[in-house]
């Protein structure tokens, strides 16, 4: 958001549901109204975010970023909306692009320290909806939720049942973003790496043959997940990642009228964070 506003953008972050903490409270979050979570194929949200964005600055052109799980869902809304006029251009970051792929790719010795110290929140974050919509008892195994050590056996008890798909694969089956790519014409970047431990490289390649020529993947040998950093001393690094998503949508933003006329409505850049997270 930093980046952004150096190069002139109005910047708007979106709160995917449960992911919302108090102002001031960084230990605690705003419960949900709805019986409802937040997951990688939910679109309607985001939706809603570019309609309302556009409907309040209407002459403005929009861009929006996504990193990680928000890249997945803005690579899908991007696909189910092919000839949407909403965003004009679009960077996404570390996006796990086949969900199944990657949840099986996070089961390897080598990521259980990250699912350790996740798991437990989104466990938390369940029994918090369960407690304020008891209607849900009956279609949610608490304890089961609570034994889950996989994103898979998590999405199974929790993830699909609550949204309404039919297990766990059918929920990556219909959400991920590699099976939404081919339909998309808004101009795109996709940076990923290849040592991304939530992405197998023959998914990231995979994700780059199906790209249409409206979407450009970049692929990095290194910079794991939403790990790119860029500089040749530890005290002079950079976001590279960052600073590639805002200097390309840089390129494609309209610039400041100087003919008298006054400034081009400031164009907006509407990131949609990571699951894990918090923008100001």
């Amino acid at each position: 958001m930093e980046l952004a506003r150096r190069e002139g953008f109005a910047g708007t972050a979106m709160n995917f549901r449960s992911c919302a903490r108090v102002p001031g409270r960084l230990d605690q979050w705003i419960p949900n109204r709805t019986p409802r979570l937040y997951h990688s194929g939910e679109t309607s949200d985001l939706d809603f975010v570019a309609t309302e964005l556009t409907r309040r600055e209407p002459t403005a052109p929009l861009f929006a970023i996504g990193v990680s799980l928000g890249g997945n869902v803005l690579l899908k809304w991007l696909g189910e909306h092919p000839d949407q006029r909403t965003v004009d251009a679009a960077v996404t970051i570390s996006v796990p692009y086949d969900l199944a792929r990657g949840a099986r790719h996070l089961e390897h010795p080598v990521s259980r320290l990250y699912l350790r110290n996740f798991l437990p929140t989104l466990v938390a974050k369940t029994e918090a909806m369960m407690a304020r919509h008891p209607e849900l008892a009956g279609r949610v195994d608490l304890d089961r939720v609570r034994r889950s050590r996989t994103f898979h056996e998590f999405d199974g008890a929790a993830t699909a049942p609550v949204h309404g798909f039919d297990g766990a694969e059918d929920y990556y089956a219909r959400s991920s973003s590699i099976g939404f790519v081919a339909r998309i014409t808004t101009p795109t970047l996709c940076l990923s790496a290849i040592d991304d431990p939530f992405l197998p490289p023959q998914v990231a390649l995979a994700f780059r043959e199906a790209a249409p020529p409206a979407v450009e993947v970049l692929l990095t040998e290194h910079g794991g997940h939403v790990g790119f950093v860029a500089g040749t001393r530890p005290w002079r690094t950079e976001a590279w990642a960052e600073r590639r998503a805002i200097d390309w949508i840089s390129a494609r933003a309209p610039r400041q009228r100087d003919d008298g006329g006054g400034d081009a409505p400031r164009p907006t850049a509407a990131a949609v964070p990571a699951e894990t997270r918090r923008r100001a």
